[in-house]
């Protein structure tokens, strides 16, 4: 059956749209130079060897879409002790953050650009990961969009079986309709996930997730900003 003729209703509804803007030519060179050293050429239904990827066995943390990534290479460089796994469609965010592995000189951040479902689905073995994060994911606010906002009980169910039994999965958001509904649908998930500020609550912002220029905009336009950790039981 070739993609012409492919029904609709088989076809996979993707959280984002590929919009791919211009590299610079600090970008390209990254992609040129950098990406062979930081960058995960991932084959689907091949799981990912992360100790072989970061030549020891410390805890990995992996972030869901993390844009530009600042806030992760910060991440990275406070906790060396963790090894970082970013994943992101979009080509100048991850040519960006190649260039900041550059400059801090990180050894524990690795990049994969693809669908992170996918990857969580066909790539990541069972309770390998420490921790997940997804900060600031498109929350679709439009009804007729909602069905492509990445956070649904199936990617809950795909977060439990990478986490090693007490792995934190961790969500912020500034829309607080998305805030809402992340909330319902992790409480739903009460037997394999437990929520660390209590039932029904939303978390502090911990020191460790650095307050972004995309957040610090948002809370001077009203936006509150919600923080939602969850430890896998």
């Amino acid at each position: 059956m070739t993609a012409e003729t492919t029904p609709k209703f088989l076809r996979p509804i993707r959280s984002f749209v590929l919009r791919e803007g211009r590299l610079t030519s600090a970008q390209e060179r990254a992609f040129q130079d950098l990406w062979p050293l930081y960058g995960v050429e991932w084959t689907p239904d091949t799981a990912i060897d992360l100790a072989g990827l970061f030549g020891d066995a410390h805890p990995v943390v992996l972030e869901i879409g993390f844009g530009n990534g600042d806030s992760l290479a910060e991440m990275a460089e406070q906790d060396p002790q963790s090894n970082w796994l970013g994943i992101e469609v979009h080509r100048p965010g991850v040519g960006h953050l190649l260039l900041e592995i550059e400059r801090r000189g990180l050894t524990n951040l690795r990049l994969i650009r693809h669908d992170a479902v996918e990857v969580l689905t066909r790539g990541i073995a069972p309770g390998s990961l420490d921790r997940v994060q997804l900060f600031f994911p498109d929350p679709w606010p439009k009804r007729r969009h909602h069905k492509r906002r990445i956070l649904t009980p199936e990617l809950i169910g795909l977060l439990a079986r990478a986490l090693r039994s007490g792995g934190v999965f961790h969500a912020a958001t500034d829309w607080e309709p998305y805030a809402e509904q992340m909330l319902e649908i992790l409480e739903a998930s009460s037997t394999t996930f437990e929520n660390l500020a209590g039932p029904g609550s939303f978390s502090p912002r911990p020191a460790s997730r650095p307050l972004t220029r995309f957040e610090q905009r948002g809370e001077r336009l009203g936006h509150r900003v919600r923080d939602l950790m969850f430890r896998r039981r």
